[in-house]
């Protein structure tokens, strides 16, 4: 894995992970990356410095907390859907047909689904929308 920094043709700055060089030029070359911040996708790599590291193998560095705004929004919209819905993890398609069909009161919920199963249900008319970020499963 190798971490680019970024920027957008807004001049937005942002770094991502890739597999290698080649995928970063693969992905860009199809069109396929896109600025974190305003959705372009003319990207391209910006300058970097190499990071070395001063630590021993040993110490385990605290994640750091968002930077960017964005990251910092990011946050929030994701404090609020964990907060204000139920997670029902893998059975997200099953409950969303339950409660379009009135089988289960409706509520916010979130959750997990295949994307063959997310495109089905869009397919039959039910709302929804994929999250930006990942949720942490829970365990009841």
């Amino acid at each position: 894995m190798i971490r680019f920094s970024l920027k957008c043709s807004h001049n937005h700055s942002f770094d991502s992970w890739f597999q290698s060089s080649k995928a970063f030029e693969k992905l860009a070359k199809a069109g396929m990356l896109t600025c974190v911040e305003c959705g372009d996708c003319t990207v391209e790599k910006s300058l970097m410095a190499p990071k070395i590291s001063t630590q021993t193998p040993l110490e385990n560095p605290a994640l750091s907390a968002p930077m960017s705004e964005a990251e910092r929004n990011l946050a929030k919209i994701k404090q609020k859907i964990e907060a204000n819905s139920d997670y029902v993890g893998m059975n997200f398609a099953h409950e969303a047909r339950a409660m379009h069909s009135g089988e289960s009161p409706n509520r916010a919920i979130y959750g997990e689904a295949k994307a063959e199963e997310a495109k089905a249900l869009i397919d039959e008319g039910i709302p929804v929308a994929p999250l930006p970020f990942v949720p942490k499963r829970q365990t009841n």
